[in-house]
């Protein structure tokens, strides 16, 4: 036996954070939309209260079935992004599914892949979430950390750098 397969590799336990994101990334195997594919978790506590993922609403067609639906968005400052609108993001999922199960995420944290979108982000506002860790950012992230930022919630990265997807 050589001396490096006789050195057992030490076990390390994976954070709190970690340990969600890790679910929010096997969440976001059910999306159905293949530009973002995306999961959300919902936790307070150390307890998992919902989830969500990338996807249509209930009984209309998906992405990965008929092909997206392309918008585009001209910015301030001139530049236009590309955004599909068929889905529902996978953070209002996770709130859709609180209301649906009568479950209160006040004072939770939100795992996600990105910086939550305006919309969201104001959603997650007004739910009185408390924390948001996100594994990188949005190329369109800056107003959300901004609002964030001015009602104290705390929002956190995984690694700095800016999600690339399928047709930014």
């Amino acid at each position: 036996m050589a001396k490096s397969d006789s050195i057992e590799q030490k076990y390390v336990r994976p954070s709190w954070d970690d340990y969600f994101m890790e679910v929010a990334d096997a969440i976001s195997k059910r999306a159905t939309c293949d530009r973002g594919r995306s999961g959300c978790v919902i936790a307070r506590n150390k307890q998992i209260l919902v989830t969500g993922y990338v996807g249509s609403p209930a009984g209309l067609p998906h992405c990965d079935e008929i092909g997206h639906q392309i918008k585009k968005t001209v910015h301030e400052d001139g530049t236009e992004t590309q955004h599909c609108v068929r889905t529902v993001h996978a953070e209002q999922n996770a709130i859709c599914q609180a209301a649906k199960q009568g479950i209160s995420i006040e004072g939770a944290t939100v795992y996600c892949r990105m910086t939550p979108c305006r919309t969201c982000a104001m959603l997650l506002i007004n739910c009185g979430i408390k924390r948001v860790v996100c594994e990188r950012k949005y190329h369109a992230g800056t107003e959300s950390e901004e609002m964030f930022k001015k009602v104290g919630i705390k929002i956190e990265y995984k690694f700095e750098e800016v999600q690339q997807y399928k047709n930014q």
